[in-house]
């Protein structure tokens, strides 16, 4: 089954996003945020909010609301608003206006003032980069690495020492996940439980934060997301809207709906951080690497919640070399938090990587696509586990076969006013997997249900569900039923990481086998159909030693309605046998105007080798999704900070997103071997790698094209307007 099994749903309208819920006698919140960028509430003005025609109540930190720390097991703290009045940045949420109507509660939300005592806010990057700080452990590995050879006493010494040594400094610009969806929430009370509709990665840990916050035990809390319009590490934790529409529906004693403006999602958020990375390579003249060196500096709000983990995600594993030295610094600024964004580290890291190593290709002549076979890695530098499953120089094979790369001049070639150029990079990101468990239910019509609590925020996990279901069950996918998005269902971790595929998939495969050897068990229990036999079941049917029977008229035959049974997956032993990883290859022409210094992507082509593909329509559909936004985050999305600490481009008519038009046709290709060391469906994550190394491509294509090598993205018209 290829074809979205939400897209009827979807496409007409008919899908209920967590806004779409309404409740007899709802009121609306809007939520009120700062607008400075350091400092402390004094005091509130409220009088001309309150007397405001609709306004219900409003509240800020000087209430009392009791809202305490949240904590998920997974995504450890997550900030909790109004919980004091100290502001770390500008558009932090400080106050909630609840009214009758949406409109109401944002016109009085205009009428609060706020008096600040402001402190002095530390917003430039480069400024901070003198004070910055080691990052915290990162993947298990602390913030710098060291990996010499013998008789090598320092990876200066190697640089020194080799032919050819490249040495550059890459930035990459903050972003936003700017979700259509914008965060929201509609908060329900019934007695003492509460029910939040609200987009999420992940219900069950957002249940477990809410019951954390509002002092709740998790039973109590019902979290429910079957629809997510955008995530991708944006939606990994609970909203503000979230937290606050769930206080103020309990203090009033009746629904409240919330949701950020799309201002608001820019501000109240989490996004990526900006980057900047110190990149050396030296080579000898064959392109063997001899030592590599990557330190790396992001920006993180003033919690220091989260650290982009640029090197860590990159130079730790990517090349083979006996000499490696990286570090991970941040930069605590006064902005708002950084979090994980599709292929965190890997996707900014890649840029820097990628490009230094098109730079070195060209000091030494030589393809980039030969460097990069020449310097694989059969295992992480200073590791002894290997890959488990590598096909990464096939990628680079189809790939150069399929994208005409012979075709490819030095100097790239002119097409009238347009230069045109070809650049490559390396895709890599780690396959991973969350503790997860599902739930199966064989039903006594003859149909089935799979269910667990995670998400599918547009990634397809319904459909992988339903393939993996039915192929574990033995039976047509049309019976079987996925569920998800409901707290209430089997824990099923987050939809995040590029593991729910890995994650999920191995959980059904355990749970059909526990429910289809209960079904074995009770067919030939006693005054059961198949008393005393030797049971076995395929195709859906129960097979006995004289007879054979649908399990649903073996379940009405014992008088059960159903049978269920669960099954739990999590990380283990394979862990200390292999490194995991997915691997690609992105090839991408550009077009460069010689006049006014317009850039398009005229062609693009991902190779991936993900393990075994579960449904290949929605697999080409991630990637391709990915690659767009690596295309995006090459020549159009920045944040900037104006000199008072706001978005100065915090808006869609300002934060600039790739159009149709600037978008050509993409190629993708899988090859496929199933990596069963990896996990037992033999599927690799494919949703975040598709971004990885993208934005390098198309900075080696430009360079390619018209010779100005550019450092940074986005690349601006003025990058390229030279003499």
């Amino acid at each position: 089954m290829n074809d979205r099994l939400d897209a009827p749903l979807k496409v007409t309208g008919r899908a209920k996003y967590a806004l779409d819920h309404n409740f007899p006698g709802m009121a609306y919140g809007y939520v009120v945020v700062s607008t400075v960028a350091h400092g402390r509430m004094e005091s509130v003005d409220l009088s001309a909010a309150e007397a405001a025609p609709g306004v219900v109540a409003i509240y800020t930190p000087f209430d009392q609301l009791g809202l305490r720390a949240a904590v998920s097991p997974l995504m450890g703290e997550t900030w909790v608003p109004l919980r004091n009045a100290d502001v770390g940045y500008y558009g932090q949420p400080i106050g909630f206006v609840v009214a009758e109507t949406f409109e109401q509660a944002r016109d009085a939300a205009s009428l609060v003032r706020v008096t600040y005592a402001e402190k002095p806010a530390l917003l430039s990057f480069d400024e901070g980069l003198a004070s910055a700080e080691d990052a915290p452990e990162s993947r298990g590995n602390p913030p710098q690495i060291e990996v010499l050879e013998d008789g090598v006493e320092s990876i200066r010494d190697v640089f020194a020492a080799a032919p050819f040594v490249v040495d550059n400094t890459y930035r990459t610009a903050t972003q936003n996940h700017a979700a259509m969806e914008p965060h929201s929430a509609v908060a329900v009370w019934a007695d003492d439980e509460l029910t939040v509709y609200t987009g999420n990665q992940g219900s069950n840990l957002v249940a477990m934060e809410l019951a954390g916050a509002l002092d709740l035990d998790v039973s109590a809390v019902h979290v429910i997301n079957p629809y997510v319009g955008g995530a991708f590490g944006g939606k990994g934790r609970t909203s503000t809207p979230a937290f606050l529409a769930a206080v103020a529906a309990r203090r009033l004693g009746r629904p409240v709906k919330a949701a950020l403006t799309r201002e608001q999602v820019f501000t109240a958020t989490a996004g990526r951080a900006t980057t900047l990375q110190k990149v050396t390579i030296g080579a000898d003249a064959d392109g063997t690497i001899l030592g590599l060196r990557h330190d790396s500096w992001s920006s993180t709000a003033m919690d220091r919640s989260f650290v982009e983990p640029t090197s860590h995600g990159t130079s730790r594993e990517w090349y083979a070399t006996k000499n490696l030295s990286i570090s991970q610094k941040m930069v605590p600024l006064n902005i708002p938090s950084t979090t994980f964004m599709r292929a965190p580290g890997e996707a900014p890291g890649s840029f820097a990587l990628e490009s230094a190593m098109d730079e070195l290709a060209v000091a030494l002549g030589m393809d980039p696509i030969e460097l990069r076979v020449r310097n694989s890695s059969l295992a992480p530098p200073g590791k002894d586990l290997q890959w488990s499953s590598k096909h990464l120089d096939e990628c680079f094979t189809i790939g150069a076969r399929e994208f005409h790369w012979s075709q490819r001049q030095p100097g790239g070639r002119a097409d009238g006013d347009w230069l045109v150029g070809m650049g490559m990079a390396t895709a890599m990101f780690p396959a991973l997997r969350f503790p997860a468990t599902v739930g199966i239910t064989l039903n006594a019509d003859g149909s089935a249900e799979v269910a667990t609590s995670g998400a599918d925020p547009g990634t397809g996990l319904l459909n992988v569900m339903s393939s993996v279901g039915a192929e574990s069950l033995d039976l047509p996918p049309t019976r079987i039923t996925p569920r998800l998005g409901d707290s209430r269902l089997p824990p099923g971790g987050m939809s995040g990481g590029s593991t729910a595929t890995a994650s999920v998939g191995t959980a059904i495969m355990l749970a059909a086998s526990e429910v289809l050897d209960a079904l074995v068990a009770l067919a030939s229990a006693p005054d059961a159909p198949f008393a005393g036999e030797v049971v076995t079941y395929a195709d859906g049917l129960v097979h006995g030693d004289t007879a054979t029977m649908p399990f649903g008229e073996l379940l009405q035959a014992v008088g059960r309605d159903s049978l269920s049974a669960k099954g739990s997956s999590a990380p283990g032993e394979e862990l200390t046998k292999h490194s995991f990883s997915s691997f690609g290859a992105q090839f991408c022409e550009v077009r460069v105007h010689r006049l006014t210094g317009e850039t398009r992507v005229s062609r693009m082509l991902g190779v991936f080798d993900g393990g075994r593909i579960i449904n290949d329509k929605l697999a080409r559909s991630q990637i391709k999704g990915g690659m767009i936004w690596g295309v995006s985050a090459a020549l159009h999305e920045a944040l900037e900070l104006d000199s008072h600490g706001r978005f100065a481009t915090g808006d869609f008519a300002s934060y600039l997103v790739p159009v149709n038009a600037d978008i050509p046709d993409i190629d993708v290709h899988f090859v496929q071997y199933p990596d069963t060391f990896h996990n037992a469906v033999g599927a690799r994550g494919i949703g975040e790698i598709a971004t990885v190394g993208v934005a390098a491509a198309i900075a080696n294509a430009v360079y390619n094209a018209t010779g100005v090598r550019v450092r940074h993205i986005p690349i601006m018209v003025e990058d390229l307007l030279v003499e």
